[in-house]
């Protein structure tokens, strides 16, 4: 299991009607949708031998909003196509039915939301990067798009932070703030300020608004004194009990159950879509983020997951057994694609296209996109002009990916008081690209890209994996669904998962150390027994062909200056896994560096692009 609390406990949400949980040996079907904010989808999954299987999938247009304002009439039009696809009555009396008789119904229903714009927080800390930033991961990691973090040293007046409170209307708060047997004065003036904005949620005006309380357990008296009576106050564990220990894990585990008893039963249609399921809804993010955590835990790996959208682009990862969760809320590939100019700058995304573009043209483009956001690329040109800006989007949310994920839990790190009004990070981040084993993406510029070798090579731009990396992308975006799945039945989620979800890329062989006079030796037998000894030098892209399912014992000897975990110029042996683009060695050295000069840059960009036979020519397309 992922997280030891999350195990034990996860999730102590018990669906408000229908309570019953399946024993998970005795499941023969499952039915699992994922309300989104324009689309629902719906997967049937079952039992095929020993094997779950994903059978059929169907989607349809979510309907919490006017004129329909009820979801669970896009979960049936959702369901209605499985039905029809899979040749099977789900369906009875506008009705999931459940348990399965026969050739009739489902085990079980479980489903993910982030509808209605998903849930949306506000947390408050006393100090900007310590217990703020702690409730922020909290927050975070529970699927929560955080709207603002309040703290105390973060330079606004009081009624400007009463004044954003009452703007911003969250669903929820978290309030935090104090090490156990400190000082309460700090947090109690937050809860004042709070308890001033007297806050109206989103949803449901007639009822109070949830606040979390998770900081110095000596506080809680004059805390419930301000904010009861005026707020939903609930008292969870100190997520700081001390500065060298962060416990994120009661704080996650109430945002959730609050999610589920005040947000989600006051949303058009959720009170019914409750009764049918036979587990908690979900924060669509925090199923995603569960199911990250169940991977990296049942294969002992270290794992990065990115799902860029429109709008924003999430990044998941889990480092040293740590999971960590951030949403760019201005990164994305329409809406927010003008914003990944603004913070990228025009340099850095023409640095990625091999031919000349006239700067005011590509800002047109990039504008018009942004206010057509579901056009699609027409032309080669375009296409290569999309993905130029996604690496530089994917690039910059990694940053700030590594910005917030940093470590305390579990390890005895020193975080002083200086360093706590200092704005900047004094941490070392725990995303380690030379430790991670596999990276999968997701998204329409990933998940759709027309070949897949242009997906493996904007994860490999943008997150400059190190040594050895796994790379894959989930085709259908089913994770979320595979989140909540885990929790009822984690082998079925998992068989899925391994079967179904990912389309795996290959293997990905990048050395550090400069290109310069360096190479990599590759040597060994490929399966089907064809002998492999080859030599790429320093700078290029090699593919080898490796399908989905195959392995080969590889020895990888690196010269020059490259190291490939073992040392400087030592030999690696390794078992690699192929997939759709096969093995990639990867000899341009680490930091990636583009050549500066645009005659050796677009001819590089030429070079890598053709090695993996990445697109169709150019002078095809004019």
């Amino acid at each position: 299991m992922p997280d030891s609390s999350a195990s034990s406990d996860a999730p102590s949400l018990d669906a408000p009607a229908r309570q019953k949980r399946p024993v998970p040996e005795k499941i023969r079907s499952i039915l699992a949708t994922d309300c989104g904010s324009t689309t629902t989808k719906a997967i049937l999954i079952e039992l095929d031998g020993d094997e779950y299987r994903l059978k059929v999938r169907g989607e349809s247009p979510t309907t919490v909003e006017a004129p329909v304002e009820d979801v669970t009439a896009g979960v049936l039009n959702a369901v209605t196509e499985v039905e029809e696809l899979a040749g099977r009555r789900l369906i009875r009396d506008g009705a999931i039915i459940s348990p399965q008789t026969d050739d009739e119904g489902v085990d079980i229903y479980i489903s993910t939301s982030s509808a209605g714009g998903g849930l949306q927080m506000m947390v408050a800390g006393v100090v900007r990067n310590m217990t703020a930033e702690s409730a922020e991961r909290a927050a975070l990691g529970a699927g929560a798009i955080v709207m603002d973090v309040i703290a105390s040293n973060d330079k606004r007046l009081p009624h400007e932070r009463i004044e954003q409170i009452r703007r911003l209307r969250p669903d929820m708060i978290l309030l935090s703030g104090g090490v156990d047997g400190g000082t309460t004065t700090h947090v109690v003036e937050l809860a004042e300020l709070i308890a001033a904005a007297n806050p109206r949620p989103r949803l449901g005006i007639s009822y109070e608004l949830p606040v979390v309380y998770a900081g110095n357990k000596d506080a809680r008296d004059l805390i419930q004194k301000q904010l009861e009576g005026k707020t939903a106050l609930e008292v969870v564990d100190n997520l700081r009990p001390t500065l060298e220990r962060e416990e994120l894990m009661p704080a996650r585990l109430k945002i959730q159950d609050q999610f589920l008893h005040h947000v989600m039963s006051h949303a058009p249609g959720y009170p019914k879509l409750m009764e049918w399921t036979d587990a908690p809804i979900m924060p669509t993010p925090g199923a995603v983020g569960y199911m990250m955590q169940t991977i990296a835990s049942q294969r002992g790996i270290e794992i990065l997951g990115v799902d860029i959208g429109g709008a924003t682009t999430d990044v998941f990862s889990v480092f040293q057994g740590v999971f960590n969760r951030t949403v760019s809320a201005n990164l994305g590939m329409s809406y927010s694609v003008s914003n990944v100019l603004a913070e990228a700058g025009l340099p850095n995304i023409l640095r990625w296209i091999p031919f000349p573009v006239d700067e005011r043209d590509l800002r047109n483009r990039i504008k018009n996109k942004m206010i057509r956001p579901t056009t699609i690329p027409q032309t080669l040109k375009e296409l290569i002009i999309e993905q130029a800006i996604a690496r530089e989007a994917l690039r910059l949310a990694l940053d700030q990916h590594k910005k917030l994920a940093v470590g305390l839990r579990g390890v005895q790190q020193q975080r002083t008081i200086s360093d706590a009004f200092n704005q900047t990070s004094s941490h070392d981040t725990l995303v380690n690209l030379a430790s991670l084993d596999l990276i999968v993406g997701s998204g329409g510029v990933l998940s759709h890209a027309p070949r897949r070798q242009q997906s493996a090579l904007m994860m490999l731009d943008a997150f400059a994996p190190e040594w050895v990396t796994e790379l894959a992308v989930d085709s259908i975006f089913m994770m979320p669904q595979l989140g909540v799945l885990a929790q009822v039945n984690e082998a079925a989620a998992m068989h899925v998962f391994d079967r179904d979800c990912l389309i795996r890329l290959g293997t990905s062989i990048a050395p550090t150390g400069s290109p310069e006079k360096s190479s990599v030796r590759v040597r060994g037998t490929l399966p089907g027994g064809n002998m492999l000894d080859g030599v790429v030098p320093g700078g290029e892209l090699r593919v080898w062909q490796l399908g989905v399912g195959e392995e080969a014992q590889l020895e990888f000897v690196p010269e020059g200056t490259f190291d490939l975990g073992a040392g400087r110029g030592r030999p690696v042996s390794l078992t690699v896994t192929g997939g759709v683009v096969g093995l990639i060695v990867d000899t341009r050295g680490r930091p990636l560096h583009l050549p500066k000069d645009e005659a050796p840059r677009v001819a590089a960009l030429q070079k890598w692009y053709q090695a993996l036979d990445l697109y169709p020519s150019l002078s095809d397309q004019e």
